[in-house]
């Protein structure tokens, strides 16, 4: 089943290409000849991923999904939430982002946080929403320098690493983007039982 893959983010098209099934070929907008930006102007994950989904689908006419990834930490409120990727700002620096969360922590007894992927499918017109969760705590000081983002100072509960001192399959053992993957495999592995 060929599926497109509205993101421009290498890490994440690698992540998810690591826990789908063979018979799945994953396009990548660059691959399917697409170049542009797709604005995230919405308050909530699920919004958002819609968005990208909806605007590539719209464009093709093929079967896409789109993912929308938030870090909530609960000591502040859900932040940054919806607003990761630009959190210190339009240029999406993850340093300057970790920077920001390690300095509106400071002080903070509750370092516990939550990373919410959403996964938004379109086939023939119809969506659909798959949501995977890893709870885990916020670390001081960052450690490793595998994966992306916030990795450096998340530690998935039941673990003793952080993200970005794990290899991608001990990531996706614990990681909430595998599980939406998961529930959107187990969706289309039941609409396509001859695979």
């Amino acid at each position: 089943m060929k599926l497109i893959f509205a993101t421009n983010n290498r890490h994440k098209v690698d992540e998810i290409k690591a826990v789908l099934p063979d018979y799945f070929q994953i396009v990548t907008l660059k691959e399917a000849g697409i170049d542009i930006d797709i604005p995230e102007p919405h308050d909530t994950l699920e919004a958002n991923a819609e968005e990208k989904a909806i605007t590539i689908f719209r464009m093709t006419d093929t079967a896409c999904f789109s993912e929308d990834t938030g870090l909530e930490v609960f000591a502040l409120n859900g932040e940054p939430g919806v607003h990761s990727a630009r959190y210190a700002g339009e240029e999406k620096s993850f340093a300057k982002n970790i920077e920001k969360l390690l300095k509106n922590l400071e002080g903070k007894e509750d370092r516990s946080a939550q990373f919410r992927a959403v996964i938004c499918l379109i086939v023939e017109g119809n969506v659909d929403f798959f949501e995977g969760v890893c709870k885990g705590q916020i670390i001081a000081e960052q450690k490793g320098t595998e994966g992306f983002g916030y990795d450096p100072v998340f530690i998935p509960d039941g673990a003793t690493k952080t993200f970005a001192e794990m290899n991608m399959d001990e990531k996706n053992f614990y990681s909430h983007r595998r599980k939406a993957v998961d529930k959107l495999v187990a969706f289309l592995g039941g609409k396509n039982t001859g695979h």
